[in-house]
């Protein structure tokens, strides 16, 4: 069908008008897709969702496609097998990494006090002492296990001395509840089920014992290929994640309202409160310092030290290495 000039301009100019009228630009940028795997708890997934909320991810050019992961371990995994372009995950991110296996370029917060060690008073479990021989469960090579393992040389007690049982979460913290189990070792918010379910159930300490001298931090990595041909689309990440980041740092209250009514409706919002207090999260700028201080690399070498001593990990690649603070410090100014 043939159209003339006069028509082709009365027709363009109307869409033109329409769009107007809709808010929306004649023209779309088109937003680059990346596949980013995650964890659903708020000190993994908590700039995610706001910044989906607040758009800023889109406005930096970016197309999320989420998957969910139950640990960092099967994240890792799937990045590595090509099935994701980056991840967000907690202590994991010291191991693949410290493998050669994806670079670190964006740390979230620090798991203060959301890996806890739960005990049952009702079957004799009353202190650390009392573990000597017991049953732990917990999921290896995750921000529990790394913080069980500090727990207990902190209390003087060998973790061979123990007998550490892997269970993904959900089943570890099932085998608590049962009764399977005298002890569990979880991260947040695995501890909501176990408080309400077993009600003599004790909180014997958790990782806010032992910062910022064996701080677990939370981060983000790029799969190497993906690393190192899109620097500028991991730069409009973290342009993104920081309008989220300092949103929920400095107006907790507001942001903590947006992600429990649309992303955790299942956790009351004092619980979700309860969740974030147990992080310790800061502003893009405080992050800035601590990359050129040294205090990062600090923090991602000592878990890698106990994955590489209880791992099997053969010469380990530093996290002097394996984090990239470069990326961070060219997007974000002071």
């Amino acid at each position: 069908m043939s159209i003339n000039r006069r028509q082709f301009l009365k027709h363009s100019g109307a869409a033109a008008l329409a769009a107007g009228a809709l808010g929306a630009p004649a023209i779309v940028r088109a937003r680059t897709k990346i596949k980013v795997g995650y964890l659903h708890t708020v000190a993994v997934d908590g700039q995610i969702w706001l910044g989906e909320h607040m758009g800023s991810f889109a406005k930096h050019g970016l197309d999320l496609e989420l998957t969910q992961f139950d640990t960092g371990l099967a994240m890792f995994q799937a990045m590595v097998g090509g099935s994701i372009d980056i991840l967000s995950t907690g202590a994991v991110i010291s191991n693949f990494p410290a493998r050669g296996q994806g670079k670190v370029f964006l740390i979230n917060d620090i798991e203060f006090a959301t890996a806890q060690l739960w005990v049952r008073a009702d079957q004799g479990i009353h202190s650390f002492a009392d573990l000597k021989g017991k049953k732990i469960a917990t999921t290896t090579g995750t921000t529990a296990h790394v913080f069980l393992d500090t727990a207990l040389r902190a209390n003087g007690i060998d973790p061979k001395e123990v007998q550490i049982v892997n269970q993904r979460m959900p089943d570890a913290v099932t085998a608590f509840i049962s009764g399977a189990v005298p002890a569990v070792a979880l991260w947040v918010p695995f501890n909501i089920p176990v408080r309400e379910k077993v009600p003599g159930a004790k909180k014997l300490v958790d990782a806010s014992a032992y910062y910022p001298k064996a701080a677990i931090v939370d981060g983000w990595a790029a799969r190497n290929d993906f690393y190192a041909k899109h620097k500028d689309v991991l730069a409009n990440v973290i342009r993104a994640w920081a309008v989220a980041n300092d949103f929920l740092v400095t107006k907790p209250e507001a942001a903590l309202e947006i992600l429990q009514k649309n992303n955790y409706q299942q956790v009351p919002l004092k619980d979700l409160k309860e969740m974030y207090g147990d992080e310790k999260a800061f502003t893009a700028e405080a992050w800035r310092k601590m990359y050129l201080d040294g205090t990062v690399v600090k923090w991602l070498q000592q878990v890698t030290d106990f994955f590489a001593r209880t791992g099997g990990i053969e010469h380990p690649v530093p996290a002097a290495t394996y984090f990239d603070p470069s990326i961070y410090l060219k997007t974000v100014k002071a």
